[in-house]
């Protein structure tokens, strides 16, 4: 093997024992994305998606070759020619179609978990951030429920003194309005007090007025009696002269 496909098969096993550990169900997402978030990882950005093209292009290459390899030594007339000038040519070319195979195998699937790593990680990175925005959406969900809840709460307790206070003002209304009544009646009581003493008052004031006009009349006729009796003395006292 020579020192291209030896560096391949250490990345593809590197590969292979990368993707592993990320399939642990021990470490959750949020470590993942944890460690995907420190600053290093932000600093070579850059130089790690060129490197990721240069190594997809890389390996592209070395699967074209490999199939070419292929394609070389699994034809008939390469082999039939190599058997007419060499006795142990038949297997010198299985030996070779056998290491292009093998090549063909390591950088295709270098090449396939290279993507598959590359996607393993993006999901494992949206994965722990719809992990996190869970919790905080059922964060936020309890803290609205309890919200929800102290409202309702509130609610019911304000109906409540609503409730008792429409009912006191019951009662303060009733309780007036039965005062109301009752001086209402106080007062029907004293007006009709009021008028019998103000009927009695004019009846009086009628019997003294009549009283007074008898005493008048019976008055006039008393000096009009005392005016005769003196016009008769005075005529007396002449004759007897």
């Amino acid at each position: 093997m020579t020192l291209q496909w030896v560096a391949v098969a250490t990345f593809l096993y590197a590969e292979i024992g990368l993707i592993l550990i990320f399939c642990l169900p021990f470490i959750p997402p949020q470590r993942w994305q944890k460690i995907f978030s420190f600053n290093v990882w932000g600093k070579i950005a850059t130089f790690w998606n060129k490197a990721f093209l240069t190594i997809i292009v890389l390996l592209i290459v070395l699967f074209l070759d490999a199939v070419r390899e292929v394609r070389k030594y699994s034809s008939i007339p390469a082999i039939e020619k190599g058997l007419s000038s060499k006795p142990g040519a038949y297997e010198h070319a299985q030996m070779k179609l056998f290491r292009s195979q093998r090549n063909l195998y390591i950088s295709g699937f270098s090449l396939f978990f290279w993507l598959v790593l590359r996607r393993l990680v993006t999901l494992i990175t949206q994965l722990a951030i719809e992990l996190s925005n869970k919790g905080v959406l059922k964060t936020q969900a309890e803290n609205t429920n309890e919200a929800a809840k102290k409202f309702m709460e509130e609610n019911e307790r304000l109906k409540q003194l609503l409730k008792n206070y429409v009912n006191e003002e019951e009662h303060i209304l009733e309780a007036e309005n039965k005062k109301l009544i009752e001086d209402q009646e106080k007062l029907k009581t004293e007006l009709k007090k009021t008028s019998d003493a103000l009927s009695k008052a004019q009846n009086d004031v009628m019997t003294m007025k009549m009283q007074s006009e008898r005493l008048s009349k019976e008055y006039d006729r008393l000096l009009k009696e005392h005016s005769e009796l003196q016009n008769r003395l005075g005529k007396d006292s002449k004759k007897g002269l």
